[in-house]
C-alpha cells in the first residue's frame, strides 16, 4: 500500500504493474479488493488490461468453489472477490489505447509479467519517462527480458520497440508474490524422502547462484550427491 500511496496520492502518478495473466493478476486483484473492502485503497481507478487476464479472471469467478480458504472466507460477505467499484476490466483495443492519455492517478495491471510482449510493453513505453510514475515488478524476469533489463541499477535509458526512452519513473520490485516455494519450503517438501536412499538429486530450475545456494542447503540435510547439470549434459542413471 505504501507504493500505491506514494505513487498515486503523493505524486499523482500511475502505478504500472506487469503481471502474468493467470494466477498473478488474480492475486493482485484479490489483494486490492481486500484493501477496498477495508477502506484502505485510495479513491483511484484500477485497470486490468490484458484479454487473457480478463478471460482467466472470469473463469476464476465461475469456479469460486474451487478456490482456497482465504477466498471462500471473503465470499461469505463479498460475492465478487475479483471486482470492486473502481476496478475496470479493459475489453477492447480502443479502451487500452485510451489509457495512454488518461491523466489521472491510477493502477494499471497488464501482461506479460516479463514485459517481453503484450499490452504491458506499450504501457511501460508510455509511462517510463514520467518521474511521477512507478513500475512495480511482482514476479521473476529472465535475465534477457525487458523486465530484467529495466531493473539494472543506475539505468538511465532503455530501448522499447526500437526507441530509446529515458528512465525517469521509479522502478520497484517486491518478492511477496513469488509463485515458487523458497528453499525451506522445498526442503520440507523433500522430507518425505530418506536422503540416504537418494542416489542423486538434480537441480534443473532457477538462477545458477540460487542453485548453488540450494545445493549447499540440501547437502547440509543429508542429500550428498546433488548435481547442477549443464545444458545437454548426459548422465547414466
Amino acid at each position: 500500500m505504501e507504493i500505491v500511496k506514494e505513487t498515486c496520492i503523493e505524486k499523482k502518478g500511475k502505478l504500472i504493474i506487469p503481471a502474468f495473466s493467470i494466477g498473478r493478476t488474480q492475486e493482485l486483484v484479490f489483494l486490492l479488493n481486500n484493501f477496498y473492502n477495508q477502506h484502505l485503497l485510495p479513491r483511484i481507478e484500477v485497470f486490468v488490461d490484458s484479454p487473457l487476464s480478463v478471460n482467466a479472471t472470469e473463469i476464476y469467478r465461475m469456479h469460486s468453489d474451487s478456490l482456497n480458504k482465504n477466498v471462500k472466507e471473503i465470499l461469505k460477505f463479498d460475492n465478487d472477490p475479483f471486482g470492486f467499484n473502481s476496478l475496470h476490466y479493459i475489453k477492447n483495443v480502443e479502451e487500452s489505447k485510451a489509457l495512454n492519455t488518461y491523466d489521472k492517478p491510477c493502477i494499471i495491471i497488464s501482461a506479460s509479467g516479463m514485459m517481453e510482449a503484450g499490452r504491458i510493453k506499450h504501457h511501460v513505453a508510455n509511462n517510463i519517462e514520467n518521474p511521477r510514475n512507478t513500475i512495480l515488478i511482482v514476479g521473476y524476469c529472465t535475465p534477457t527480458s525487458l523486465g530484467a533489463r529495466i531493473q539494472q541499477p543506475g539505468l538511465r535509458e532503455i530501448s522499447i520497440f526500437g526507441e530509446i526512452h529515458p528512465v525517469n519513473a521509479k522502478i520497484c520490485k517486491i518478492e511477496a508474490f513469488s509463485g515458487h516455494g523458497d528453499y525451506k519450503e522445498m526442503i520440507d517438501f523433500l522430507k518425505c524422502q530418506s536422503p540416504e536412499l537418494i542416489k542423486k538429486t538434480f537441480l534443473v530450475h532457477g538462477d545458477y547462484e540460487s542453485q548453488i545456494f540450494y545445493r549447499e542447503r540440501l547437502q547440509q540435510v543429508g542429500f550428498r550427491s546433488v548435481e547442477i547439470p549443464d545444458e545437454k549434459q548426459e548422465f547414466i542413471l
